[in-house]
């Protein structure tokens, strides 16, 4: 498939999320649901759809409503209570600061005015100074690793502790050169934190017998990987990140599996300066590609 053809293909299928948000914007709607709208994997579509709209789902879900909320207040007569029902607000005084937020004044105030056009509130503004870097993105085979994993919840900058216990546990075992992973399900800027879910991993011996209570036991699929090395702080992952699932993902003719992405650390952290730290994003690609 040309890549011309990929990212027209990828366009419509957001499309068709887009239009299915419009036409629910008064019912729960879950990142689930919307990605088998498109015909994502739900492991992905979280940031596919945030590198190709520039906004995550809920941004444009709460822009939709409140956009619907500013033309019910100028052309209809429904209380501020029937459109905060209208527009999926549980309450009214949650309606009333959301669209105060966006539209600078409280409902009942726009009304009064009735005066200009209602507008659909802007996305969020992209910043501009960003640095344009072309990364280097790499399709290759990987095989399967069996690895200990130790579940983390929450926000995925704070996974350093579950690292910290990994390396302990690793250490009494002799495992502690062994390589190490991070499996991610979420996106963490589509989730709040506390929802998020991910797994400190450290390679294993496949017949390395593992007691409860501990970390588990967990097999990284082997297959083809779109893999992007960055060389840097942790911190600084978002942004290779935000590139290959917006910019190179839809160009690539390729397609996301349904699988989490994975970060292979490849170096010792603790022996280097953040500026050296190297991580490896590998997302899995499906087999039976067009």
């Amino acid at each position: 498939m040309l890549r011309t053809d990929t990212q027209r293909n990828y366009g419509r299928r957001i499309e068709k999320v887009v239009a299915h948000l419009g036409e629910r914007l008064d019912q729960p709607l879950t990142l689930e649901a919307l990605a088998a709208v498109g015909h994502f994997s739900p492991y992905h579509f979280h940031r596919i759809y945030r590198g190709m709209m520039g906004e995550t789902v809920a941004d444009s879900l709460r822009r939709m409503r409140l956009h619907r909320a500013a033309v019910e207040l100028i052309h209809g007569t429904r209380t501020l209570a029937a459109i905060a029902r209208l527009c999926g607000y549980g309450s009214t005084a949650a309606f009333n600061r959301a669209f105060a937020q966006t539209y600078g004044c409280p409902p009942g105030e726009f009304r009064r005015r009735r005066g200009a056009d209602a507008i659909l509130a802007p996305r969020p503004t992209q910043d501009t100074n960003e640095d344009p870097t072309m990364y280097s993105v790499d399709i290759i085979q990987r095989d399967p690793v069996v690895v200990a994993a130790l579940r983390h919840r929450g926000a995925y900058h704070e996974i350093g502790t579950a690292f910290e216990r990994l390396g302990a546990w690793a250490g009494g075992r002799g495992l502690a050169e062994n390589r190490s992973f991070g499996v991610y399900y979420d996106d963490p800027e589509s989730k709040p934190a506390d929802e998020l879910n991910a797994d400190a991993c450290i390679e294993i011996p496949e017949a390395l017998a593992l007691e409860s209570g501990g970390p588990q036991r967990l097999t990284i699929a082997g297959g083809r990987y779109a893999v992007l090395i960055h060389t840097g702080p942790y911190a600084e992952l978002e942004r290779p990140y935000r590139w290959l699932y917006g910019e190179w993902l839809p160009n690539s003719g390729e397609e996301a599996a349904d699988a989490p992405v994975v970060e292979e650390y490849l170096n010792d952290p603790r022996a280097l300066p953040p500026s050296q730290w190297r991580t490896a994003i590998c997302v899995p690609l499906r087999e039976d590609r067009a």
